[in-house]
């Protein structure tokens, strides 16, 4: 189990800060990018020892990284957060769909 344990914690090391905050990017004309993402990871793993000595082990993890936008200079040479609008979006469709199962509850329960 401990073999297992350390190869996923190797998998792993490098999601993190560094993922979430890219290396700038700097282009051409001089304007330069800092990408900003929401990084979101697990791993677990659990083992049924048998009291005869057999028994099964196993572990497994997972990741996203979810590009959320860029910080660039604005006016005044002050960092500015420019969101990425299609994952904005893409973000916003289980809070609305919540909002709406949410609301539909409430006006089943104020008709009842």
């Amino acid at each position: 189990m401990a073999d297992s344990y350390s190869s996923l914690v190797e998998a792993f090391k490098n999601v993190g800060v560094m993922r979430a905050y890219g290396p700038p990017v700097k282009f051409d004309d001089g304007e330069e990018f800092v990408p900003v993402a929401l990084v979101s990871f697990g791993f677990g793993g659990g083992s049924d020892a048998e009291p005869d000595g057999g028994g099964a082990s196993g572990g497994g993890g997972g990741g996203v990284v979810f590009p959320l936008g860029v910080y660039s200079r604005g006016s005044g040479g002050r960092p500015v957060f420019r969101p990425n609008t299609v994952a904005l979006l893409a973000s916003l469709v289980p809070v609305v769909c919540a909002a709406g199962f949410a609301l539909r509850g409430a006006l089943r329960a104020l008709h009842s």
